[in-house]
């Protein structure tokens, strides 16, 4: 067992943490889990960000077909005479980039964050909508 006021053995987490209770925050990256799901109409990405707030998240698509989430998972004010036993909850930025296939309709694309979850919502062209970029090359 993992003894928090030092001493003992410390522990190996799947974080790869080791005892001591710190993590270097500066190279931090925080990781955040998304589940991609596709509807008969849709792409449906929902991603985990507790604590994050609307204005600290930003949604973008690059090259027409990249859906981009990223934001800032910000660190908590802290006082200078606290001592901390134990720091897992992550900080940092955090970026998860998709390439999200031909049938979606990234012109309407919707999100929203609500209790801790976004939710980005990607509709489907309808079949006649999808267009080919075909480009003919001679043959010499």
């Amino acid at each position: 067992m993992w003894n928090p006021y030092g001493g003992g053995w410390g522990s190996i987490d799947y974080r790869g943490d080791l005892g001591g209770g710190t993590r270097d925050e500066t190279s931090s990256l925080a990781h955040v889990n998304v589940d991609w799901r596709e509807t008969d109409n849709a792409h449906i990405f929902r991603a985990d960000l507790p604590g994050v707030r609307k204005e600290e998240v930003k949604v973008q698509v690059e090259d027409g077909n990249i859906l981009q989430i990223s934001g800032e998972k910000v660190k908590e004010q802290e006082d200078a005479t606290d001592k901390w036993h134990r720091v897992e909850r992550q900080r940092g930025g955090f970026v998860r980039r998709f390439r999200i296939p031909e049938n979606a309709n990234a012109e309407d694309i919707r999100c929203s964050l609500e209790n801790g979850v976004l939710t980005v919502t990607v509709p489907k062209k309808q079949a006649g909508q999808i267009q080919r970029d075909v480009r003919y090359i001679n043959v010499a």
